[in-house]
């Protein structure tokens, strides 16, 4: 409708009326009930564009939202149990579990506002979102809210800087699982963090684009007591070079490949000893190939070491036994296909395996959960898509998490999902 909006302000001479097409992806408007072309004045189309956003000045503030609720059972019991990140072991947790949920759901804004003199006159806008993980381990009824993205950026067809929390740079891509946690803890690392990050957009021709990107981030620290956690006098640091090869725009779907990494250092108070710094890195590699119009395969993979803020060595960092980092190695990878325009089928695989020499016996006992060694998955799902704003899932996955010195635990867990957009 803006597109539409900003063609009738451009063209002075046309009539007030005219005829424009059905409402699609491309911004086009259509009479749902006979779908045939309607007529509207420029100020009906006005009024109508204004139904659908907030005008503060300069600035449209567009408000959505999405209200998701799932239903899972585990043959045993997994953590945190509303999704999984990893199996309990069958010694302390050999029971079967059912759970309900509705904390996934979101909402947000997203803002766009005049263009940047001191950035040639790039655009801006800015992103709000929200959901109510907040507190995912107990009072499930009582969820508290968990900011996802709080972020400013500037931007044209050349670069883009962003500075607040969103996604992380490296390993940028999620698999279409049902699951909430998207493989975290069992292969795919990468999370959400604050950040000052610059991508730049070199276009080599109209079918091959590379796409170098650098950010600053927060050290968050999540290992070990909270009172034991110091902070470093760097950022860390990540980075990634993208390549995309084939057609780009609406509609194309060209072959996406991507190197990327991050370094940084995490403090530790090992009380009664001194202060003490452990290195963070990770390196990674991902790739998204479209075999057929509707046939797709894209996957990632790691190795690093103290990745659990990034989600890695099954969301463990730091040995506190050895009181030095977990190194780990692993990925994943899915295979999608589209049965009709509404029906779409995945499956997938991840892994994530922690190198056993650099976790100890003795740190059993002061790792959460028991020390952790090796967690896989094996996912299928089918997704309708009822309407553009209302979606149906069913996933069955396969879950084994083995541990150092106790049983390992294997489940099946069976989860629907609905998720109704606004």
């Amino acid at each position: 409708m803006q597109t539409e909006l900003q063609a009738l302000r451009q063209q002075a001479a046309a009539p007030q009326q005219m005829q424009v097409l059905p409402v699609t992806t491309d911004s086009t408007v259509v009479a749902e009930d006979t779908g045939e072309a309607v007529l509207y004045t420029s100020e009906e189309l006005a009024a109508e564009v204004k139904k659908h956003m907030w005008m503060k000045g300069d600035y449209k503030i567009v408000p959505y939202g999405s209200l998701w609720g799932s239903a899972s059972f585990d043959s045993q019991r997994s953590f945190p149990g509303a999704f999984v990140l990893f199996n309990y072991s069958a010694t302390n947790q050999n029971q079967d579990a059912f759970n309900l949920d509705t904390r996934r759901s979101r909402l947000g804004l997203d803002v766009t506002g005049p263009r940047v003199p001191w950035f040639c006159d790039a655009n801006s806008r800015a992103k709000v979102e929200i959901d109510f993980h907040g507190q995912f381990v107990e009072k499930e009824n009582q969820a508290t809210i968990q900011i996802r993205h709080a972020y400013a950026e500037v931007y044209d067809d050349q670069f883009r800087l962003l500075g607040g929390q969103t996604w992380d740079l490296h390993s940028p891509l999620v698999p279409h699982t049902v699951n909430y946690s998207v493989g975290w803890g069992g292969g795919n690392i990468g999370f959400r963090r604050m950040q000052l990050r610059y991508e730049r957009y070199l276009a080599c021709s109209d079918v091959f684009l590379i796409t170098p990107a650098i950010a600053a981030c927060q050290n968050v620290v999540v290992d070990g007591p909270a009172a034991g956690r110091e902070p470093t006098d760097w950022p860390v640091m990540e980075g990634r070079v993208g390549f995309t090869f084939g057609e780009r725009g609406e509609g194309c779907k060209p072959i996406v490949f991507g190197i990327s990494g991050h370094v940084g250092e995490q403090g530790f108070d090992f009380l009664p000893l001194s202060d003490s710094r452990v290195r963070t890195w990770s390196v990674n590699a991902d790739v998204v190939i479209p075999i057929t119009d509707r046939f797709s395969f894209q996957g990632e993979f790691f190795t690093g070491a103290d990745l659990s803020t990034y989600m890695g060595g099954i969301v463990q960092g730091v040995d506190f036994f050895r009181r030095e980092a977990i190194y780990s190695t692993g990925g994943w990878f899915e295979f999608g296909y589209d049965l009709t325009d509404n029906l779409h089928t995945y499956t997938g695989y991840t892994i994530d395996d922690p190198w056993n020499d650099t976790i100890s016996p003795g740190g059993d006992v002061l790792i959460g959960n028991g020390a952790r060694v090796y967690n896989r998955s094996l996912f299928a799902n089918v997704i309708f898509d009822v309407t553009k704003k209302i979606k149906f899932g069913l996933e069955v996955s396969s879950w084994d998490t083995h541990y150092l010195v106790r049983q390992p635990g294997e489940s099946l867990r069976f989860e629907f999902a609905g998720q109704y957009d606004f």
